[in-house]
């Protein structure tokens, strides 16, 4: 077996995440600890105790749901004794989940990551002014119906009016992100050639497109103030969906990343061509697990997040 550890994006937060994880392993303690120390914020009481509507403010999921990841990584390493390098041929994350990825193959440092993440959600947050921009999500179609469906969408809406495909996850599951109009008129284009389901996602601001611009510009700023060292394995990257290792084409691509698609359906098939045939994911929910089949019908996919799911996967190595 050759693994690939994947780490959960945006989405996948809820009230009580590490929760059990904390109580059982002072490990998860300490890992929380140094966020919150690294924020001046008490993060893990609002990710153990909610309201879920400010845990899913995106200055805040970020950099809880980093932590949830980094938290079963320190326990299986310390805990379980084991050795990410010797485990993991890649290690991959979705959207925010690259920087979890970066942080437990080492490039990056715990309390930057949470600092890094903390600004990269604000800045998203205040890049575009409510209202203007719009998610949508389409089942049912596949990246190619769905790039003609956007470039006609950008077409039927005002002029300069923005839609892309921002979210390639899976076959028949894109995500796409611009002006409201748009993104609005690329729903109804997108019943009209056979989308299963079309329709606007609860997000405040707009993702992984040009109107992301200035959270890019922001985090350009951010990324050149910390060290980024070479992972112990490399990073299978969203912007490209093949593997670095290189630290500066990293700090590139996590600025490239802010407006940039995220190729997860790409990377995974990415991954399976190199060989891998699990992908574990490490960290809250099973979002990137669910997808698996559906992306690679020879690839397994795995969640571990409780510490019943550690204790398992460790008496599987």
């Amino acid at each position: 077996m050759t693994r690939a550890f994947v780490f959960p994006g945006q989405g996948s937060q809820a009230v009580g995440m590490g929760k059990e994880l904390s109580e059982s392993h002072s490990t998860a303690r300490q890992v929380f600890e140094e966020v919150n120390d690294s924020l001046s914020q008490n993060l893990t009481k609002l990710m153990f105790e909610g309201p879920i509507e400010d845990l899913t403010l995106t200055e805040n999921a970020q950099p809880a749901l980093m932590a949830v990841s980094m938290a079963v990584v320190r326990v299986l390493e310390k805990d379980g004794n084991m050795d990410l390098g010797s485990v993991a041929k890649f290690v991959g994350g979705h959207s925010l989940g690259e920087y979890s990825a970066l942080t437990a193959a080492g490039a990056l440092d715990l309390s930057d990551a949470a600092r890094l993440l903390k600004a990269r959600g604000q800045a998203m947050q205040e890049a575009v002014p409510v209202g203007v921009g719009a998610m949508a999500a389409l089942l049912g179609l596949d990246i190619g119906p769905v790039e003609e469906v956007v470039a006609e969408a950008e077409k039927a809406a005002p002029d300069g009016a923005i839609c892309v495909a921002a979210n390639d996850n899976a076959d028949g599951q894109v995500v796409l992100s611009g002006h409201v109009a748009a993104v609005e008129a690329a729903i109804e284009i997108a019943k009209e050639k056979g989308a299963k389901r079309a329709m606007l996602l609860p997000v405040s601001a707009p993702f992984h497109c040009p109107l992301m611009q200035p959270a890019a510009d922001a985090m350009a700023e951010k990324l050149a103030e910390v060290t980024i060292a070479p992972p112990r394995v490399p990073l299978v990257a969203n912007f490209t969906a093949s593997e670095v290792s290189d630290p500066e084409t990293i700090r590139k691509l996590l600025v490239e990343q802010v407006t940039g698609r995220v190729r997860w359906r790409e990377s995974v098939l990415y991954m399976g061509e190199q060989g891998v045939t699990d992908l574990v994911e490490l960290g809250t929910g099973k979002i990137l697990t669910g997808m698996v089949r559906r992306i690679n019908r020879e690839l397994t996919g795995s969640a571990v997040q409780s510490p019943a799911d550690i204790e398992s996967f460790l008496a599987s190595l």
